[in-house]
Order: structure tokens, then sequence, then C-alpha cells
């Protein structure tokens, strides 16, 4: 079982606060998750062929081209602002 101590580091590491009763909680959570590993590097899987992908799709790409209907929208939405700037619409700074 992993320790309160080691909990704590995690969380520590994460930035995480966490109260006493969190610290319980994880070290039991933690805990089935790592026995869940130990049971899963028992396994015998000497007869199971490597795998990278499970879909046989490489390089899936559409064509970069501008929709002319994106290009309207656009230039409706540019002349509704009340700023406008190469193209961009033009806000007062925020910081």
């Amino acid at each position: 079982m992993i320790s309160k101590k080691e909990v704590e580091h995690i969380a520590k590491l994460a930035r995480l606060g966490v109260s006493q009763k969190e610290v319980n909680k994880f070290q039991k959570e933690l805990s089935k998750i790592l026995d869940y590993f130990k049971k899963l590097e028992e396994m015998d899987i000497s007869d199971v062929e490597p795998t990278s992908h499970s879909v046989l799709l490489e390089n899936i790409k559409r064509e970069d081209k501008a929709d002319p209907q994106e290009i309207e929208t656009k230039k409706d939405l540019l002349e509704a602002v009340p700023k406008e700037k190469e193209g961009y619409i033009k806000v007062k700074s925020i910081l």
C-alpha cells in the first residue's frame, strides 16, 4: 500500500492542497490503481502480437483552400464592426 507520506509528496508535486481526509482517500485509491498495474504486469501476453495503432489511416489531410462562403461572411462581419484594420476587428487594448 502506498504510504500517506507518498500521497502528500505526490500532492505537493502537483501543487495540490489536500486535507487529511483526502490523503486517506487518495491513499486507498492510488493503492488500488497500483495493484491493478501489478496484475497487468503478471499477465501472459506472449501470444499477443504487438500493435502501434488500432486504425490503419495515415496522414489524412484536407485540401487547404478558402471557402467562398466564409470569405463573404468575414466581409459582412467586418462591415458591421465599428473599427477594422487590415482585415481584423480592432478593439481597445485590455492590458
